[in-house]
């Protein structure tokens, strides 16, 4: 069964229209990344409560938390960004949110073989917290990281190696980095998909489109995710319109596009969702 989530940031600042969004769309998650403006790790506890206590009287869960750890240079201190690695730990207890989000750090003209040993030195250390705080780590392939080809994805959780870094397969990145999704990287990955962004792109521009409507084979991966039975969240990140790097903007009615875009995909190879 799939379950449908989304940046719901990307809907609107505003947690209430956010929530009205979901619920005329029958989305009972969203994937926490921003509100009001601000990124998750930036809400005080205070804002954090009232984000809880609107949740819970929407009855809307947190699938996961949609932090930035990871996207710094793999030159930047480390240390230092551990502290927000804990705070996203920390939120997604306090969420009772199962997955944070992650990513491999962007690496200085493309020389990843040199920067692998401290990639996977950090990875290793950020699976360890998220084992000790019980949480599992979705890896977000994404370009210009370590981890954005489906070969240094797999390098990435074959050598970790852990149960608590998993990933967070997105078609449209792999397509803008010039991978086919699931032709070359799903076979690669497919055993360690926990998670699945549903964001499309034109192969070649990376320009964002709907799901279905680009190079990024959805169709293709949903007949895969329900050849192996997939059971878990797929969460919408449209990026419809221009982004910044930390958080997209989509608007409500093409956040409703998007949804609609990925339900008729699954209609069609009659896979349910809820």
């Amino acid at each position: 069964m799939i379950t449908l989530t989304g940046f719901a940031d990307e809907i609107s600042p505003d947690l209430d229209v956010q929530l009205d969004v979901l619920e005329s769309e029958s989305i009972r998650y969203l994937e926490l990344r921003g509100v009001w403006g601000k990124n998750v790790l930036q809400l005080t506890e205070e804002e954090a409560l009232t984000v809880k206590e609107r949740l819970a009287e929407r009855r809307v869960g947190v699938s996961s938390i949609g932090s930035p750890i990871g996207k710094i240079q793999i030159t930047d201190d480390f240390e230092t960004h551990l502290e927000d690695a804990r705070r996203a730990v920390r939120l997604a207890n306090f969420f009772q949110a199962p997955f944070v989000r992650v990513f491999s750090f962007y690496i200085p003209d493309g020389d990843y073989e040199k920067h692998r040993p401290e990639v996977l030195r950090r990875m290793q250390r950020l699976a360890q917290l998220a084992e000790r705080e019980g949480v599992v780590l979705l890896h977000e392939n994404e370009s210009h990281i370590y981890g954005d080809t489906g070969e240094r994805c797999l390098d990435l959780l074959q050598t970790v190696s852990s149960f608590h870094l998993r990933a967070a397969f997105d078609p449209a990145n792999f397509v803008q980095c010039g991978v086919k999704p699931v032709n070359e990287a799903y076979p690669l990955v497919g055993d360690y998909t926990s998670y699945v962004h549903v964001k499309d792109a034109i192969m070649g521009k990376g320009t964002v489109v709907p799901a279905g409507d680009g190079d990024g084979e959805l169709r293709e991966l949903i007949h895969e995710l329900s050849r192996r039975r997939f059971s878990g969240f797929m969460s919408l990140e449209p990026h419809l319109r221009a982004a910044g790097k930390f958080e997209g903007f989509t608007n409500p009615g093409l956040f409703v596009v998007a949804s609609k875009a990925i339900k008729r995909l699954l209609a069609e190879q009659a896979m349910e969702w809820n």
